[in-house]
Formats: C-alpha cells, structure tokens, sequence
C-alpha cells in the first residue's frame, strides 16, 4: 500500500490512477474528509483516511501499514515538513511533487542528516518542475563531472494552471517578498531585476521560440544539489508565462480517457563545460499527469531497491537517470544528444 496525501488534488488524482495502474493499493489521505469520500466513490476497495497536518496522530495512522508515502498536497511550505516528520516517525520513504523552491530548499536544509541516520528516502521535488529537468540534466552530463552551466527550457504550448498552483505560487511570493530568484555562482540569489525576453533554439518542431530568462523553477534546487554546475538557468515560453499571470486563465480540462488537457511540452535542456555541450529532450502532454508517473517510478524503484544513496536526495542523484527516463517511455519521448 502507499499512501497518498493529497488524493482528491488535481494531481493527486493523477497518482491515485497510476499507483492503481501499475499494480498498488493506494491509501487515500489528505485533509478533505468529504472529498476524499467522494473520490473513494469512484475507486471501490480504497481505504480512506484523512489526516492534517497539524495533527501528527492523524499523520501516523494515516501511515499505518503504508509502504510509502507521497505526498501531491500543496503548498508544500506547509504540508511538506509534517508529511515528512510522520514518514521518518513510520521508516517508510517519503515522495514529493513540490515545485515551491523554498519548500525543497527547507527539505534539503532540515532533513538531510535525520533521513541519512534513519536510512529513509526523501525525494522531494519528483515531479514535472524539479524531478524530470534534473533526470534530463544528470543523463545530459553522462560522464561529466562537472559543468559550467545547465539550461533548462520549457515549451509549454500553455499552461493553464491548478488552484494548487496558484495557492503554491502566493506563498512563494510571500516567502521572497515579491522578489524573484536565480542561481548563479553556485548560490540562490534574490533580486528586482526584470526578467529577460530571449529567443530559446528548441528542437523541431518547435523551433525558435520568445522565452522568458530566468523564470526560475525548481530545478535550481534539485539540479546543484549533486551536480557540480554553478550556474543553473531556466526558461519558460511567453505563452506558458502569460496563462500563468493571467488571473481568469481557467484550470486545465480534460480531453482524453485518462483525464490529460490537450497542453503539450518540450524540455529541452543544455549543459555545456568549457567549449563542449550536451543535450537532452523530453517530449509528451499534460504535465500534472505526467508527475505521475514520475513519482510512482521513485516509489517503485525505491521499493525495489533501485537506488545510489539514502536520505534527501533528487531524482538524479538517487536514481539512475536515462535508465529512469527510458522506464517512462509510454509517457515521455526522451532524446540524447552527446
């Protein structure tokens, strides 16, 4: 069993349906007792048990019996830090779909040295913004050690944003007080700076494309976490960048049978040392549905052993990165450029 906090989210939904499809029992947990009722209504056999964060004992026996955890419920700057003191309290590895760049900063920063002591995974950030640019760039680098810099450039056809996102998103804007962020010299730095306009080369079909520069991402986290690039950038298309500050852009529809909006993306990411580049493409729609299978891929591999290291730890430094990418292949179209 695995349980999934945050079940009846947006994306949480999405998980639900890929734990189910890949032969796990999901437990359904999150705050909303009516809304988990009703979305165990259309999942017959499903254990339902609501927990708050603010109350650990609900956390446990929400935990009770899981074999994992993760967790789909934003903002994480609330939710992550209790989800993660019960997972350690239960020893059972704990998943993560955070976007929110503070919120993975404070999971590295907090919880580092108490996973490693207790031999728990903590993978936080497995998701569409921070697990898939990081597997990209770590499979980019192969044999590098090192890099100069990283890029990661995503061609969003739109983005028609949850009402997680926004929730996620205010409180980041909170936390920096209307500031923006970057990474650069090996450091996240806050700044007013305007963000740039540029034209990103991304790969056929798309093509030239107007991005807004450092329209930073969880990336900038996940990334030199455990690779040794000091500088980190990333992109976003205009498009994609609009729907998102619009206020009355509504939220995602669904235009197939497993529930995916018609949005589709193009990750393109770029590492170069010293007059050498590497690159490394994803293709594929919808990226809340496809957070899904990437963090129930996390959950099975670390069940099965399929890991480098323990505690906190992304995407790429604790899986195998093109073996993990390739593993999706139903879901992402992946392409290697050494």
């Amino acid at each position: 069993m695995v349980a999934v906090f945050g079940a009846y989210g947006h994306t949480g939904r999405f998980v639900v349906a890929e734990l189910r499809e890949r032969g796990f029992v999901p437990l359904l947990s999150g705050r909303d007792a009516d809304k988990l009722q009703a979305l165990a209504a259309s999942c017959p056999g499903l254990e339902v048990r609501p927990a708050s964060v603010d109350d650990p004992v609900s956390l446990d026996r929400a935990l009770e019996g899981a074999a994992a955890v993760i967790n789909c419920a934003g903002p994480f700057a609330t939710t992550a830090a209790p989800v993660i003191e019960a997972a350690l309290r239960a020893g059972v590895p704990y998943v993560d779909v955070a976007a929110e760049i503070e919120a993975n900063v404070d999971t590295f920063a907090h919880f580092t040295n108490r996973a490693r002591a207790a031999g728990v995974a903590v993978v936080p950030a497995m998701a569409f913004y921070g697990g898939l640019g990081d597997l990209l760039a770590t499979a980019a680098m192969g044999d590098w050690t090192a890099a100069d810099e990283a890029h990661v450039a995503y061609g969003l056809n739109s983005w028609h944003p949850t009402e997680g996102t926004r929730a996620a998103g205010k409180v980041s804007e909170e936390r920096r007080n209307g500031r923006r962020v970057r990474y650069t010299n090996g450091r996240l730095e806050y700044h007013d700076d305007a963000l740039p306009t540029l034209k990103w080369p991304f790969p056929d079909p798309m093509g030239l494309r107007t991005v807004i520069g450092e329209f930073t991402m969880a990336d900038v986290v996940t990334v030199p976490s455990h690779l040794a690039v000091p500088e980190v950038r990333t992109y976003m298309t205009t498009e994609a960048a609009g729907n998102l500050a619009a206020p009355d852009t509504p939220a995602p529809t669904a235009v197939d049978e497993r529930g995916r909006s018609a949005q589709t993306f193009l990750v393109d990411v770029v590492v170069r040392s010293g007059g050498a580049e590497r690159r490394a493409v994803a293709r594929g729609q919808d990226i809340y549905a496809v957070t899904a299978p990437l963090a129930v891929e996390a959950v099975h591999r670390i069940l099965t052993g399929q890991t480098r290291t323990v505690g906190v730890a992304s995407a790429g430094e604790i899986f195998d990165a093109s073996g993990f990418l390739r593993a999706l292949s139903s879901h992402i179209s992946l392409e290697l450029r050494p």
